[in-house]
């Protein structure tokens, strides 16, 4: 018979149960008739070595022009969050994201940058795009 302690340390906490049902969530585009553009940084992206299994983290960097509809902030963390346990390598994942949120929400374009932190002395950035970018004059 386990202790209480016991019975705790195997329980899904609440927070482990939102990543495994979380889903990918889109919302109309607010403005769909203009060109904007939207960044989301996720500075502690992590997923494992599929041959050490070592953990990998990276800061992810997405930026996309939605096209008819917008990614829902809680459900991308989510989503990413969900990587954490997954043996896969930095290519894969990187097009895994950008397949699954092409899939999601369509966007005109995007870009992803997975910056993988030094492992072993080796530096890797991934980046993927999908689509064509429209040109905008931001200034910033």
């Amino acid at each position: 018979m386990l202790n209480k302690e016991e019975e705790t340390k195997n329980e899904i906490m609440y927070g482990e149960r939102a990543i495994q049902t979380g889903s990918l969530i889109c919302f109309p585009n607010p403005n769909a008739n203009r060109d904007y553009e939207i960044s989301i940084d996720f500075p502690e992206f992590t997923c494992k070595c599929p041959f050490s299994g070592y953990p990998d983290f990276a800061n992810l960097r997405i930026r996309y022009q939605p096209n008819q509809k917008v990614i829902e902030l809680k459900a991308i963390k989510l989503y990413l969050n969900n990587f954490r346990e997954k043996k896969i390598s930095h290519e894969a994942v990187a097009n895994q994201i950008i397949d699954d949120l092409v899939q999601a929400a369509c966007p005109k374009w995007m870009q992803i940058e997975a910056d993988f932190n030094p492992r072993g002395n080796v530096h890797t950035i991934i980046r993927v795009c999908h689509g064509k970018r429209n040109n905008l004059e931001l200034n910033i």
